[in-house]
């Protein structure tokens, strides 16, 4: 039986714990958050009292955490992974995070002769409750040979984008092009609403046609078009909009570094932080930049 620790239980981390949890997937799981209330969330896991305790004792160490500040924290700090873990525990960091804090730990890893990939995810919340997440590696393919039995409880699909930072990298050019569509699907809807179309109909059309994407198909921002997605209860839950902004600041920061011109995800990164500031959207699923576009609809929202 593989020990598996885990460090991070929110809106993403919590489903995935759950699933190395589950009695099926063979594993004895410990789980640390900062918040002691969500380590009760994980039934059947054990719980540790600081990262240090968790660390100790373990064959795999799995992290998903909201920025690169805590996960070096968490792997660097003084009471941190890389000062407690044990040799030959092999570590999974599962947070989208710019590229070299995500080398930067991993060299650290490689100075303890440990094991390290970076493994960002895409499928938003409900890819993590069912299992279905695909993970976008970045490391060695050694390393990537050991951590797939782990992804691929979690998860559905497993890529290798390259070294260290690769698959940070994938996943910030992923998640621009996300805010891109998404914004557009609500610009276009809202544009027919307001000439009279019903967001229903106009749906289906376009995602029939040329104009279909992820977004419209699978994600619909519109209120009452599509069941079980944030926009059917009132935008709560899914991915938030302050994590949106934060990766989409993460795609300006790599574009810089490489003098890449992204025209369109400046622009998305623009309606973004508008829309976070002016509807107090922070907490809301991204797909909320409808209301940016059809005020109206926010009196509705309550």
């Amino acid at each position: 039986m593989t020990r598996i620790g885990f460090i991070g239980l929110g809106n993403m981390g919590g489903h995935m714990a759950r699933n190395l949890a589950a009695a099926d997937a063979g594993h004895a799981l410990t789980v640390f958050d900062v918040a002691p209330a969500l380590m009760e969330t994980v039934p059947g896991a054990r719980t540790a009292s600081s990262i240090a305790e968790l660390s100790g004792a373990q064959d795999v160490i799995i992290s998903m955490l909201p920025a690169g500040v805590h996960v070096r924290e968490v792997y660097l700090g003084a009471q941190g992974v890389l000062e407690n873990v044990a040799d030959g525990t092999l570590l999974i960091d599962c947070s989208t995070i710019d590229p070299e804090s995500a080398r930067t730990v991993a060299s650290a890893a490689a100075g303890r002769g440990l094991a390290m990939i970076d493994a960002p995810v895409s499928g938003g919340t409900a890819g993590a409750e069912a299992g279905t997440l695909t993970f976008i590696v970045g490391g060695s393919a050694d390393a990537l040979t050991s951590a797939r039995p782990y992804l691929e409880v979690m998860g559905a699909n497993v890529y290798h984008a390259g070294d260290s930072g690769a698959g940070q990298i994938a996943k910030i050019c992923n998640n621009m092009l996300l805010a891109i569509h998404m914004a557009g699907t609500a610009e276009a809807l809202a544009l027919g609403v307001e000439n009279g179309l019903d967001p229903t109909v106009l749906s289906e059309i376009m995602k029939q046609s040329s104009g279909g994407n992820w977004s419209l198909n699978v994600y619909n921002p519109y209120p009452g078009v599509m069941d079980g997605v944030p926009a059917s209860r009132g935008y709560e839950g899914g991915f938030l909009t302050d994590l949106m902004t934060k990766d989409l600041g993460l795609a300006m920061d790599t574009a810089e570094g490489s003098r890449s011109s992204v025209p369109m995800g400046a622009l998305a990164k623009n309606l973004y932080r508008i829309h976070q500031q002016q509807n107090d959207a922070g907490r809301l699923d991204f797909s909320s930049i409808q209301l940016l576009y059809r005020p109206a609809l926010k009196t509705d929202q309550g």
